[in-house]
C-alpha cells in the first residue's frame, strides 16, 4: 500500500522538504547516472503539492544544496539526517515512496537501485517487506 499523500507532504516544514529533496536525489543517483526522466519525476512529484509553494526556481536552489549536502558526506550519514528530519514513520515511509517512484522514473529498477532501496529502508526503519510491497506497487 502506497502511503506518499498531498495532505501528508502538505504538513511539511521547510527542513523536511530538503530532507525529500535529498532523499530523491540520492535516489536518483543510485546507479551512479542522473537521467533526466529521474530528474523529471522529482520535479513531479514536489511540485504536484500545491500547498508545498515550491516554485521551480526554489526547487532548483534546493536541489542544488542537497547535492552539495550529499557530495561532502557519506551516503550513511545523510540517510541518518533524514532520518531525523522525517521523524514519523509515515513520512520517513511518504519518503522513502518518492525515492522508488525517482528511480523507476527511467523505466527500470537496477539491481543497484533495488539493494539501495532496501539500504535506505532499513536506514529509515521502515520494514523490508514494506519497501518491496512498495517497489512492486511502483514498478509493476
Amino acid at each position: 500500500m502506497l502511503v506518499c499523500t498531498s495532505e501528508l507532504l502538505s504538513h511539511l516544514n521547510n527542513e523536511q522538504i530538503d530532507s525529500l529533496i535529498e532523499l530523491m536525489l540520492l535516489a536518483a543517483s543510485a546507479d551512479g547516472e542522473l537521467s533526466i526522466e529521474e530528474i523529471d519525476q522529482l520535479q513531479k512529484c514536489l511540485l504536484e503539492v500545491d500547498e508545498l509553494w515550491i516554485t521551480h526556481i526554489d526547487l532548483e536552489k534546493r536541489l542544488s544544496q542537497a547535492h552539495d549536502r550529499i557530495g561532502g558526506a557519506e551516503r550513511s550519514a545523510r540517510l541518518a539526517a533524514v532520518k531525523t528530519s522525517l521523524s514519523t514513520i509515515d513520512t520517513r515511509k511518504a519518503g522513502l515512496e518518492l525515492a522508488i517512484r525517482v528511480m523507476a522514473a527511467d523505466g527500470m529498477v537496477r539491481t543497484s537501485e533495488r539493494e539501495l532501496i532496501m539500504e535506505t529502508a532499513d536506514a529509515l526503519d521502515v520494514d523490508r517487506d514494506v519497501a518491496a510491497d512498495m517497489v512492486k506497487a511502483i514498478v509493476g
